[in-house]
Formats: structure tokens, C-alpha cells, sequence
């Protein structure tokens, strides 16, 4: 509904600035989906990293981020 309401705004604009929209809308779809494949061909990589993360945690490796603030 709300691609819809886009469109039809895009549609009464000059050519040219339809032209723009589209690109930007396109480049926006590739770089979505380059990042998804990005992330699914790391996906073992991440689950390795987390859970290094989380051993480290336990293993009382890490600090908290908000050992200097004052958290109310």
C-alpha cells in the first residue's frame, strides 16, 4: 500500500526525476541483497565469533560497556 502511494506520487513527477527514483530504488535492492548474500556465506564465520564472544564473557574476559556510566 505504501509502494503504491509511492508510485503513484513518482509517476506525476518529470521524467527525469522518475529516472532518479528508480536508480536510487534499484542501487537501494542491490545493496539489500548483496549484504544478505554476504551474510549467508559468513553465516558459520558469525556463529564461530559469537560464540568465541560468549566463551570469553564466561570465562570473565570481557567488560561491560557501562562500567564508567551511571545507569539509573
Amino acid at each position: 500500500m505504501l509502494l503504491e502511494k509511492a508510485l503513484e506520487q513518482a509517476i506525476a513527477l518529470p521524467q527525469d526525476e522518475q529516472d532518479a527514483i528508480a536508480s536510487q530504488i534499484l542501487e537501494s535492492l542491490a545493496d539489500e541483497n548483496a549484504w544478505k548474500k554476504r551474510f549467508a556465506e559468513k553465516r558459520e564465520v558469525i556463529r564461530r565469533m559469537a560464540r568465541e564472544a560468549i566463551e570469553e564473557d564466561e570465562r570473565g574476559e570481557t567488560l561491560c560497556m557501562f562500567e564508567s556510566r551511571t545507569i539509573i
